[in-house]
């Protein structure tokens, strides 16, 4: 049996990853604030295991505390395989440097970066000592490799998980456990987190109009076809590429 731990699964891209793996029958433990009522009811109609864990992920100490008791239950013996799938984030704030609140940025900073550094390196650890197969998937953004006016929190934060991620994947093929990690770019899907873009000012964010444009032409990609295209590189098995970023744009 197969087991994924999926970040931010109540709603947006990890609800509908979530949904789309208990149909196809893979256990999941949902991590989020808010439980998802209908994932509840999916798991209990296909009698396929799914437990959900409440976790603030700007809480560093939480974070700790909630994947200590996941990774307890992840390598238990009951699972043949795990999937930690860290897909929570989030794009606030939105400004230019110089007008950051640092409480703010700080929060950033945990929930996108600190928080899947955490969790992969908690059950990165467990992985090595039961020596289950660990395959880490952290979502990662094309604003990762450049620069975009207003968004220098949220490029720099998913930088800073493409290179660990990579790092990562280095370091696991060098001490030979087997273990993966790797990089998925759902690039711009309908979800709140475009919503919250399509908010800001153009003083904020120069590119503002181009999302509103987006929306308006029904341009961007449901959460339900990403995650679709998601699964399908989870399901690579021994083909999936440790250190590779995989992404949306590559389905035919």
């Amino acid at each position: 049996m197969e087991l994924a731990i999926v970040t931010g699964a109540s709603r947006g891209l990890g609800a509908a990853l979530t949904k789309r793996l208990l149909l196809q029958g893979t256990n999941v433990i949902g991590i989020s604030r808010e439980e998802n009522q209908e994932l509840l009811e999916i798991a209990k109609k296909n009698q396929i295991y799914f437990q959900h864990y409440k976790c603030d992920l700007a809480d560093t100490r939480e974070v700790e505390k909630v994947f200590n008791k996941v990774a307890n239950k992840a390598f238990d013996g009951t699972f043949e395989k795990v999937y930690l799938i860290n897909n929570a984030g989030v794009v606030s704030p939105i400004d230019i440097a110089g007008n950051y609140d640092t409480a703010t940025l700080s929060k950033h900073i945990q929930v996108n970066q600190l928080a899947p550094m955490t969790t992969t390196n908690i059950l990165i650890a467990e992985a090595e000592k039961s020596s289950l197969p660990l395959v880490v998937v952290n979502v990662t953004s094309g604003a990762a490799n450049r620069s975009v006016y207003g968004w220098s929190a949220y490029s720099s934060t998913k930088a800073a998980i493409n290179r660990f991620t990579q790092t990562v994947a280095l370091e696991q093929s060098a001490k030979e456990t087997g273990n993966k990690a790797v990089l998925y770019d759902p690039g711009k899907m309908d979800t709140d987190m475009q919503g919250t873009i399509r908010s800001s000012s153009e003083e904020q964010f120069q590119d503002v109009e181009q999302f509103k444009q987006l929306k308006q032409a029904n341009q961007l990609r449901g959460a339900e076809i990403v995650a679709d295209h998601l699964v399908s590189v989870l399901n690579l098995g021994v083909r999936l590429e440790s250190g590779k970023t995989y992404s949306i744009k590559d389905a035919n």
